[in-house]
């Protein structure tokens, strides 16, 4: 497969298809980027499971934090990377040891390991490299859309602000708001 590019319909599946995702690297921390993902991910109805050897037996977000994979008590559909390219395919050979195998490897952004890759899918699996689900899963749904973010247009114009009723221009010339 070529991992430069995915097409809509192959990360529509896997989004749909898939249920439960291991999180492996997840964080506490509120300002990291596993946070965002794992609070979007889990508002959006998966069950997402944080793995975090120095965080197992905490919770994150309300979950139940597993040193491994090996520790999860029930199947997991989707593994998300959340750790260093060279660091991938511990993960992948570790998640080809479950039964059963998971469906789909993600890496994260800024995450991929072409190596790890060919490996997942000689044993089956989907695999997704340099992306995040949480933004997939934005820009399918056309929720990025809405903020402003991929709409196809670039404009010079200025936001308009509806305020009462009245379209006022939501910059002044000094950049202050009218």
């Amino acid at each position: 497969m070529n991992h430069d590019r995915y097409s809509d319909d192959y990360i529509r599946g896997i989004l749909d298809e898939c249920k439960v995702i291991a999180m492996v690297g997840a964080s506490a921390n509120s300002i990291r980027p596993s946070y965002f993902a794992m609070k979007y991910l889990l508002e959006k109805g998966y069950r997402v499971i944080p793995i975090n050897p120095g965080q197992a037996g905490k919770e994150i977000l309300g979950q139940t934090v597993h040193a491994s994979l090996a520790d999860v008590p029930e199947a997991i559909d989707m593994v998300d990377i959340f750790r260093a390219s060279e660091a991938a395919a511990a993960v992948v050979d570790e998640a080809l040891a479950l039964s059963p195998l998971p469906k789909v490897i993600w890496m994260q952004l800024g995450v991929r390991n072409d190596a790890a890759a060919a490996k997942a899918e000689a044993a089956g699996l989907k695999v997704v490299m340099n992306r995040c689900p949480k933004i997939e899963y934005g820009r399918l749904s056309g929720e990025i859309a809405w903020a402003g973010v991929n709409r196809g247009t670039v404009s010079s114009k200025r936001p308009t602000l509806s305020v009462g009723g009245i379209q006022r221009m939501a910059l002044k010339k000094d950049g202050n708001l009218s």
